[in-house]
């Protein structure tokens, strides 16, 4: 399918994701393309979320405004899309409240609940389902022009099931805890439908046109290291493992898969040892010592900075580009630079940009290490850290 579209100018992103050494470090951040820029508003225009989200247009011109807004600084789009299109290919109903996020009116009550049959019993055909996106793909390909890659992506079953059960959003996550405690069977079996659907999403993604894939665990830290190993990790290595061999099904190159499990610090080890080639990060992770686990198992990072750290102004930028360029190495071998998560709103995107400045100006020199906790602090993460891998 590439050689339909335009030779690939900067392919930073791929050779550091296959385990490269690379001249610096490749630079994108989660929800990349959103509402902190003015230019987003414009084009959404009166637009809801899901309209913009189902038209190739809109989201392709979604898709492109940080790479020409920050042109030369990113290397990398992420399609313009919604972790929760699967959910509606489901037949699930699924709408975006303004200032509350996505609201399912019909939530997953038991598995009693005459929606769970018909969830569990429908003949879910993605390719038709969600052509949208594989149109948005194609279209925003040929805009890019081969300036940088695309990404596409999807959530991970764990975290769908979370919005499918919950109605939306939760601070306590009641439903799908007693969903999980108390009918585990049920809960893996449909866990087990979303991760069947979520290998081919992807792969018609990628035969769209997607170059690089991300499976986003946004509510794996709302699971303790044994639930996780029950109720998500499972599913995430279901897709990795079932990816491939569905790319070579379609007669489709692979390419790099990354892994992103928010707050689920304890299974750094597990996610190293899958086959996903990146594990993405959030800010619960010191860089120095993820990145000594992840080179044991010869895996990239992503990651890793707080999103919060853009309200703080320009120092406290610097500070933390400063740790993690030191303690990724350097940034010419084994990682991708990020943000530990997706941007947050009313970020000032000018505050953003010197975010990718001082990533492309410091990862250049070799900068001295930035002071160091106490070593009893230090060996008691550690520590506390590798009992917990052990465990498991």
């Amino acid at each position: 399918m590439s050689s339909q579209f335009a030779p690939l100018k900067n392919d930073l992103i791929l050779r550091t994701a296959r385990g490269e050494t690379v001249e610096r470090p490749p630079i994108w951040v989660m929800r990349q393309a959103g509402r902190y820029l003015p230019e987003y508003h414009e084009a959404k225009g009166t637009h809801d979320f899901f309209e913009c989200c189902r038209s190739p247009e809109i989201a392709s011109t979604l898709t492109l405004q940080p790479i020409e807004r920050y042109e030369g600084l990113i290397d990398a789009a992420i399609i313009f899309s919604d972790i929760l299109v699967i959910p509606q290919a489901m037949g699930m109903e699924v709408v975006m409240v303004d200032k509350k996020g996505p609201h399912f009116p019909d939530p997953l009550m038991s598995p009693e609940d005459k929606q769970y049959q018909e969830v569990m019993e429908r003949e879910v055909d993605v390719k038709k389902e969600l052509d949208y996106v594989y149109a948005a793909i194609k279209m925003t390909r040929e805009k890019l022009q081969g300036r940088v890659p695309l990404l596409g992506f999807c959530g991970a079953p764990w975290t769908l099931l979370c919005y499918m059960v919950e109605g939306g959003g939760s601070k306590i996550f009641k439903q799908v805890k007693t969903w999980i405690f108390k009918y585990p069977e049920e809960s893996k079996r449909l866990l087990q439908k979303i991760a069947e659907l979520c290998v081919e999403y992807l792969a018609q993604q990628i035969v769209a046109g997607a170059q690089m894939v991300q499976v986003f665990d946004s509510w794996a830290g709302e699971l303790s290291p044994r639930s996780f190993r029950e109720f998500s990790l499972p599913y995430l290595n279901y897709i990795a493992d079932n990816l491939p061999p569905r790319l070579k099904e379609l007669k489709v190159d692979k390419v790099p898969m990354i892994v992103f499990a928010k707050g689920a610090w304890y299974a750094l080890g597990d996610l190293c040892a899958s086959k996903y080639n990146v594990i993405g990060l959030d800010w619960l992770h010191t860089p120095a010592e993820a990145y000594r686990t992840a080179q044991s198992f010869g895996k990239v990072l992503q990651g890793n900075a707080d999103p919060g750290v853009l309200y703080g102004g320009k120092e406290a930028i610097t500070g933390v580009v400063e740790e993690m360029v030191h303690g990724f190495g350097g940034g010419k071998k084994g990682w991708i630079a990020n943000l530990g998560h997706g941007i947050t709103p009313f970020v000032d995107p000018n505050d953003l940009k010197f975010f990718f400045e001082e990533i492309h100006r410091l990862a250049e020199p070799c900068i001295p290490p930035p002071p160091n906790q106490s070593n009893d602090v230090q060996e008691a993460k550690m520590h506390a850290q590798n009992m917990m891998l052990s465990d498991w």
